[in-house]
């Protein structure tokens, strides 16, 4: 094998690779041997057909196999010899002797490499971690929020307009250009007058109804609604007022602990209250994350793969597009020009590609790596985020090894920021929630 150096520029590297045709004909030879002696065909006995039968029926195959496994082979020894390690797949021209006319092997390489990234000294990293406490009036108020839910409706007897905070039980078609539709036929619906969950304009125009009373309506579907034929577009709803209703929520005591399942108030208390601290720590974790993503970001001085970042930048500018045909835009993008975004969501990437090299690295030489058991626990997580189709999920978890390594991908990450959140010096500080959830935008 003879390799010529043909680029050097910056983390650009290109070669050229001749593989003389004898040694390709000999490997060539030695796996059509293999072939013929796994051959069966009638009139031989196993093992006894003859080599110029296996060239004559598999030669196309076995030239293409030796020839792919000359390419990848010589390859990845050019790359090892120079110590090289490429930051995406190589782009490999084949130039001579893909075709069966004696010729070298010769193809052409052209790749980027990843940087040599000395890993910074770590010493000075200084964090501050922010905590919060979940109050008496934070967990009142989720009680409260269960008790909504678990609430009954009375019926009033005053025939009288419903008014705001009044639920109405009506019956209701739905029909576009006067045709029924599906799903939009319903009976005995809870209907709250102010509240949230319909359509909007649904409840605001039954809104000073009576019970006995009809009336048609005429309500515009958002445009993100479910039903994709329905999406945007205009319908009406005859609506049969049946009853006026009004919401008594569930008292807060322990018969409403034991209708969830606790013995009594003070145990659901205590469940809400580790469920809201949870939520408290995963918004800390989030900030010491941001602040010490920061604090690597200006020792990350080395060159990213501009190839990487490219990849990186097109995926996220695919969601800022989305986002900006939805207009869902940031506040502090919306005045911005196509050109002052581009450029600044290319620093974002920049920054994240350089940032997964150093964590990369510095998990590297730490020797941190991703059991099988934090793989197959991943796994389980993600699966019931599908319920009814856990085993479906496993089914493509198993055919798609690629899915599993995009679940390594973030495990890793969070096992070399644990790692350095117990190097760095951690002062805790206490806050209030709304202090905690205000997470400022990343350094750039």
């Amino acid at each position: 094998m003879q390799v010529t150096d043909t680029l050097n520029e910056g983390l650009k590297r290109g070669f050229t690779i001749t593989i003389p045709a004898a040694e390709l004909a000999e490997k060539r030879d030695a796996r059509l041997k293999e072939v013929a002696a796994n051959l069966t065909l009638p009139g031989f006995r196993p093992g006894k057909v003859p080599v110029s039968l296996a060239r004559q029926r598999h030669g196309e195959a076995v030239r293409a196999e030796v020839l792919e496994q000359a390419v990848s082979e010589s390859l990845r020894a050019a790359l090892e010899e120079r110590g090289l390690r490429p930051a995406g797949q190589p782009q490999v021209e084949l130039v001579s002797g893909q075709e069966d006319d004696g010729k070298d092997l010769e193809f052409k390489v052209e790749t980027e490499i990843l940087p040599e990234i000395t890993v910074p000294d770590l010493s000075d990293l200084s964090l501050t971690r922010l905590k919060a406490v979940a109050s008496d009036e934070a967990v009142d108020k989720i009680l409260a929020d269960v008790a909504k839910r678990q609430r009954t409706f009375e019926t009033i007897e005053e025939v009288r307009p419903a008014v705001k905070g009044d639920v109405l039980s009506v019956d209701f078609v739905g029909k576009r250009d006067g045709v029924p539709f599906d799903g939009g036929t319903a009976q005995d619906v809870n209907v709250e007058i102010g509240g949230e969950g319909f359509i909007p304009g649904f409840a605001e125009q039954i809104e000073g109804m009576k019970p006995g009373e009809e009336k048609q309506i005429t309500v515009t579907f958002p445009e993100n609604y479910g039903a994709e034929e329905l999406a945007g577009k205009e319908a009406t709803f005859d609506i049969t007022v049946k009853e006026l209703k009004k919401p008594v929520d569930a008292p807060i005591d322990d018969e409403l602990a034991k209708l969830l399942g606790f013995e009594t108030l003070e145990q659901l208390r205590d469940l809400v209250r580790k469920q809201v601290e949870g939520e408290y720590d995963q918004l800390s974790r989030l900030r010491i994350k941001r602040d010490l993503l920061d604090a690597l970001a200006t020792k990350t001085d080395f060159q990213a793969p501009e190839g990487m970042v490219d990849a990186e930048f097109q995926q996220i500018w695919q969601r800022v597009e989305a986002d900006r045909k939805a207009g869902q835009l940031d506040d502090e993008d919306k005045d911005k020009d196509e050109d002052t975004l581009r450029a600044d969501y290319r620093k974002i990437a920049e920054r994240r590609v350089k940032l997964g090299l150093l964590l990369a690295e510095i998990g590297r030489k730490n020797a941190i790596t991703v059991t099988q058991d934090e793989l197959g626990r991943a796994m389980r997580a993600e699966a019931m985020r599908y319920q009814g189709q856990e085993k479906e999920v496993f089914t493509f978890f198993q055919n798609n090894p690629q899915a599993i390594e995009s679940l390594r991908g973030p495990i890793f990450e969070n096992k070399v920021v644990d790692y350095l959140i117990e190097l760095a010096k951690v002062e805790d500080k206490e806050v209030t929630p709304e202090e905690l959830s205000d997470i400022p935008p990343a350094d750039i």
